[in-house]
């Protein structure tokens, strides 16, 4: 790792925050490893994606995933406590005031929880999908003023020049996807501040021996973490409502579909992510579809699947395609980038999805509630377009006053 902590022999933020429970030793998750900040697109395989098959279909992380709580987190005389595999418990005096994630999850979670102004870096800016929050009124991320954690790699220094409040990464992400040591994340958390997180995009690493949360628990974690119940609860019912309108507007038959992450664009080769129950997919499943990849046997990328070419798709023949892309990305790019040229190709053009016009823009990998909303949105309009057309399945000013606090209290 670049850097070696030299000059940073003492405690720079100890009386603010205190560690409860050790750190597990072990690995951290997938996260941005790879891509260039400043682009609006990034076509590189994700180095910690999409969620496998290993667990159910989604038919049971239906609104229960917004609603459930462990009731874990205790508060008293100011003080209070955040438990979260796999670090344990956490012990603060004061609620953090600036923050440091990796992932566009978590990045996403505390901006819904109007922490907006704490945060401080992103791990790559092109997977943070902050540009959603243009349609919510008085909400948004200079992400101008964010620093990047990812630049050909992530060293301790950025985290001691950063001085943050607390890190909402996994520590075993750090160590596993980031080439940590486990003397970094230990000298990071005691000389600066404590990790608090879990990898929750995708369910396929194998050094992932502890509890997953779904996204609506692990939005509760850090509404404990910044002491933000009321939002959290607000958005929950928003959730709830949302997803059951969808639900019941859906199709008794309803299409298997096969993620893709095109190799290059245009694309000629595709990495290939199943719906599994990772929170990267949480829209799919919310959507009842079905997973032709999974099927057919075909291993996810980040479980160390290879590329996938046109021919073995044909062979799949999903009755859709959903394009993963990082950035602004838009149907219309999608449209342009990579249908047209699916359209022209040999073998391309004999797909199914192509010919009936099913190969919709699949969205983020980073996902909180916020960024959910729209993509659960997307994906409906993108597969279910005789039945939501170009409908707003959410009311985007609702969302901005819970961010913002007017309809609370």
């Amino acid at each position: 790792m670049a850097g070696d902590g030299s000059g940073h022999d003492g405690p720079t933020r100890r009386d603010l925050v205190k560690y409860g429970s050790a750190v597990v030793a072990g690995g951290f998750l997938a996260g941005c490893t790879g891509g260039s900040d400043g682009d609006s697109t990034s076509t590189e395989t994700e180095n910690g994606a999409v969620p496998s098959d290993s667990t159910p279909s989604d038919s049971s992380t239906t609104m229960s995933e917004a609603t459930s709580t462990d009731g874990e987190g205790t508060t008293t005389e100011g003080s209070y406590s955040v438990t979260m595999e796999p670090v344990g418990t956490v012990e603060f005096d004061a609620v953090p005031e600036t923050w440091v994630p990796f992932t566009g999850d978590y990045a996403d979670m505390g901006v819904a929880l109007g922490q907006a102004d704490g945060l401080a870096a992103i791990g790559v800016k092109a997977r943070f999908g902050s540009h959603l929050y243009e349609e919510l009124p008085g909400v948004s991320v200079d992400e101008g003023r964010l620093t990047a954690l990812y630049e050909g790699g992530t060293g301790k220094e950025v985290f001691y020049e950063l001085d943050a409040d607390v890190h909402v990464v996994d520590p075993n992400f750090m160590v596993e996807r980031l080439q940590w040591s486990q003397s970094d994340v230990d000298e990071i958390r005691e000389n600066v501040a404590p990790f608090v997180g879990n990898t929750t995009f995708t369910r396929v690493y194998d050094w992932h021996d502890y509890d997953y949360y779904t996204m609506y628990e692990a939005f509760e974690k850090l509404a404990q973490l910044f002491q933000q119940r009321e939002r959290y609860e607000a958005f929950s019912r928003l959730h709830d409502e949302v997803l059951s309108d969808v639900r019941s507007r859906l199709p008794e038959e309803t299409p298997d579909i096969a993620i893709l992450y095109p190799a290059d664009v245009p694309p000629n080769a595709f990495y290939p992510y199943l719906v599994g129950e990772g929170t990267a997919s949480k829209h799919w499943r919310d959507l009842r579809v079905g997973d032709a990849l999974a099927a057919n046997g075909i291993t996810d990328a980040q479980a160390g699947g290879s590329t996938v070419d046109y021919e073995t798709l044909l062979e799949v023949d999903p009755d859709a395609i959903a394009v993963r892309l990082q950035g602004e990305v838009t149907q219309e790019y999608v449209d342009e980038n990579v249908v047209s040229y699916m359209e022209d190709h040999d073998v391309a053009s004999d797909l199914r999805a192509v010919q009936d016009d099913r190969v919709v823009y699949g969205g983020l990998t980073y996902q909180g509630p916020i960024v959910h909303l729209f993509q659960l949105e997307m994906a409906a309009q993108g597969l279910y377009t005789d039945e939501f057309g170009d409908e707003e399945l959410f009311d985007r000013q609702r969302v901005a006053d819970i961010v913002t606090g007017a309809t609370l209290g």
